[in-house]
């Protein structure tokens, strides 16, 4: 039962947050600003969890997991209502940076307990439980959050958007009751940070974990604003981006069968040429039908990296410091969120949306190759 309440947890706070995500970017341009603007917002998501992540989780390997799932969900729930009283491009600033940090607390205390309340027999697939639930909010997030900014604005979409979060913020404070507390024992405060990085599983999952993430950000990032320069409803934007989603969802419930025939490393590495293929594609389809059907072949590349990569940095963490451990692959990823919204941004302004889908493509090619090594593809 408490897996399921963390899992209703997760869908709950990660509506809103994956809702923001869509209106962030479209709120910037709406009120004027362009990719590199819209693209300096977004990092801000990425930009203190980067720094925050791994501190966050020695902390929580101290005093245990439930006080952070108040403060992520509170943060994230605070952060929804600030356009309502501030709406203009200089407070998604503020909204951006809180909304980031927000869920990375709320991620990291989520993802650690689900491993603590798991057996190695059953991680793996409570891991995967967990991920569907994410994925199905990240079809529904940005899909309401399309159809609400046509018809009642950005500024009531935010609105609208802090309301399952709120209720994830009353789950969160009862959860006394029904969350066990998990605590670390002493080393996990005194052990060196690069005594994790001697782990060679540790350090190829986090970099296999970098590696697919940065592929997402770019895709979550771009496909409003390449949407908006089409000339496509938010509506329309919102339905291309749940393709994505419902990808991610589907690969998640084959994956523990796919993963058993081929291999995790394998799977990851294969991931990355899926990915790099699909982001290819983009540059030559402008109507919404086809960049869905686009969408969705690269959800089924970036679908696996999340499930596998908790699960492997999980398993390979020592004893009383799985939150510490956890902090490092957020950072990773939360580098690589931060990087590509600017540097990206940037290329998009300066070369146009295609230069940043076949750079991109380029980056994920090469990645692939190299995972070919680092994770002992043949």
């Amino acid at each position: 039962m408490t897996l399921y309440l963390l899992i209703a947890l997760a869908v709950l706070t990660h509506l809103g947050f994956a809702g923001s995500r869509l209106a962030v970017p479209l709120f910037a341009v709406d009120q004027g600003g362009g990719p590199f603007v819209a693209g300096t917002i977004v990092a801000l998501y990425a930009a203190l969890p980067a720094v925050l992540a791994i501190p966050v989780g020695r902390a929580a390997d101290r005093i245990g997991y439930q006080p952070l799932l108040v403060m992520g969900t509170g943060a994230i729930f605070v952060a929804l209502l600030i356009p309502s009283i501030f709406p203009s491009v200089y407070s998604l600033y503020v909204v951006a940076t809180v909304l980031g940090v927000g869920f990375m607390v709320f991620q990291l205390a989520l993802q650690t307990m689900v491993g603590g309340i798991s057996g190695p027999e059953k991680r793996a697939k409570n891991y995967s439980m967990l991920s569907l639930g994410y994925a199905s909010a990240n079809l529904t997030g940005p899909l309401i959050a399309g159809v609400l900014i046509d018809h009642l604005g950005h500024v009531k979409t935010f609105v609208c958007l802090a309301a399952p979060v709120l209720c994830a913020v009353v789950m969160a404070i009862t959860g006394k009751r029904w969350i066990p507390q998990v605590k670390a024992k002493a080393q996990a405060i005194k052990a060196g940070l690069f005594d994790l990085l001697r782990d060679k599983t540790m350090r190829n999952t986090l970099i296999a974990s970098g590696i697919v993430s940065s592929a997402w950000d770019v895709y979550q990032f771009f496909m409003p604003i390449y949407g908006r320069s089409l000339g496509m409803s938010a509506t329309a934007i919102g339905l291309v981006v749940s393709a994505f989603a419902i990808a991610i969802i589907l690969i998640r419930i084959v994956l523990p069968l796919f993963v058993r025939r081929v291999g995790e490393t394998q799977t990851l590495t294969y991931a990355m040429f899926v990915a790099c293929a699909a982001f290819c594609m983009f540059p030559f389809f402008e109507s919404a039908w086809a960049l869905a059907a686009v969408s969705f072949f690269l959800g089924v590349g970036c679908g696996v990296g999340q499930p596998l990569s908790m699960t492997l940095v999980y398993n390979a963490s020592p004893r009383g410091r799985e939150g510490e451990a956890a902090g490092m692959r957020i950072t990773v990823n939360q580098v690589a969120h931060f990087v590509i919204p600017v540097a990206f941004g940037a290329l998009g302004s300066l070369a146009g949306y295609a230069a940043v889908f076949l750079t991109n493509a380029g980056c994920l090619f090469a990645g692939g190759m190299l995972s070919r090594r680092l994770l002992g593809k043949k």
